[in-house]
């Protein structure tokens, strides 16, 4: 490296180069300083983040399935028995139907959507209490895990219509 280029603080920040002295003898010296250029791996990496983070709203139910999954982790290794105290909460949807049908009687679509939201919701209840007793990678809970990720995910975008 030239004594007449330094390098400030990390890898990608900046270069500085102090040119050398032409001309006459008394006149001050001046500094340049030039961005480097970004590697691959950043540009693709900050392409990614743009686009997720525009389509964020979009995205939504993967964002509470990872959420959902870290949970799980993370009460499973703190507490196994986290998941008998979650398992009632899984007949919350249940109630919440039962209630919905005594209060406003739904028919055709309404009701349909209503057993759809409530069967989703129902499931990703359960899996939160298998995966806080058992772990959320534990036997075939992965895989309804998947499941219920790619369900959500459809739905979400169907009642966004998205374009």
């Amino acid at each position: 490296m030239s004594s007449r280029t330094r390098t400030r603080g990390g890898a990608a920040v900046h270069t500085v180069r102090i040119p050398r002295q032409r001309g006459r003898r008394g006149s001050d010296p001046f500094v340049v300083v030039m961005p480097e250029r970004p590697s691959l791996a950043h540009q693709a990496l900050t392409g990614l983040a743009l686009m997720l983070w525009d389509h964020r709203r979009a995205l939504a139910p993967i964002g509470f399935a990872v959420l959902a999954l870290v949970a799980g982790f993370l009460l499973h290794t703190i507490a196994w028995w986290s998941g008998l105290l979650l398992a009632p909460l899984a007949a919350g949807p249940l109630v919440w139907l039962w209630l919905m049908q005594c209060r406003r009687r739904g028919t055709g679509s309404v009701l349909a959507w209503r057993i759809g939201v409530t069967t989703l919701a129902t499931s990703a209840l359960v899996w939160l209490a298998l995966a806080a007793g058992f772990g959320p990678l534990a036997g075939p809970l992965e895989l309804i895990w998947l499941l219920t990720l790619i369900t959500a995910q459809t739905a979400w975008l169907i009642i966004r219509r998205t374009h």
